[in-house]
């Protein structure tokens, strides 16, 4: 299988993680958006969206990180880190869809204009932000995991997620349960060595 990334990317790294929690070899190409690579006629016909990460399995092709990955369970039958039971699952999916349109937003609306635009920082997405993380520190409440005391997919997803916070100097310390869990997550996700190198890339941004 082949994944098309660039590493410092957070769904890119939760793919890769993913990957390493089911076993999957993965066939790394490097996709370099800055210099407009994924605007290629070679890359938009396996992909019209342009967007990575772009996983190709034989005649297959998808995109969207968290798609990736509950397709990376699915296949290589890891069903622990997306349970079965209905009510299970539906909180894991929840989880998956704030991470993609609550706390991973937030987290471009506010940094991208910044890094890739020279935009000035805005106050109002700061505080969105902050509110998006407090939301998450909610959730864990009681619990050791992102939906429960198993370790699943949402999990790697979010914790790429809140790496990237990290990264870029977001004080977590100010949220109890969401730094808890996240110093619990760098040592028991798989391939977590992976995301480090990648949120490593990731920080060059910030310097």
């Amino acid at each position: 299988m082949d994944l098309y990334y660039m590493p410092g990317s957070a769904p890119c790294r939760a793919v890769q993680m993913t990957a390493a929690a089911v076993g999957a070899d993965l066939n790394l190409k490097f996709l370099n958006l800055m210099a407009g690579e994924h605007m290629k006629p070679e890359f938009t016909k396996i992909n019209p969206q342009h967007v990575i990460p772009t996983l190709v399995d034989g005649d297959f092709a998808l995109w969207e990180s968290r798609a990736v990955c509950v397709y990376l369970i699915e296949k290589f039958g890891k069903e622990e880190l997306f349970p079965k039971c209905p009510k299970a699952r539906a909180v894991v999916n929840q989880r998956l869809y704030f991470d993609m349109g609550t706390l991973y937003q937030k987290f471009s609306d506010y940094y991208y204009p910044q890094l890739f635009a020279k935009a000035p920082a805005d106050p109002e997405k700061f505080k969105a932000m902050e509110t998006a993380m407090g939301l998450f520190n909610t959730f864990l409440e009681g619990s050791k995991y992102a939906a429960g005391d198993s370790l699943t997919v949402a999990d790697i997803s979010l914790v790429a997620t809140v790496s990237s916070y990290d990264a870029a100097g977001f004080d977590l310390t100010k949220y109890p349960n969401v730094n808890k869990w996240y110093q619990l997550c760098k040592s028991t996700v798989p391939g977590y060595d992976i995301n480090q190198a990648g949120v490593d890339e990731f920080k060059k941004f910030f310097n």
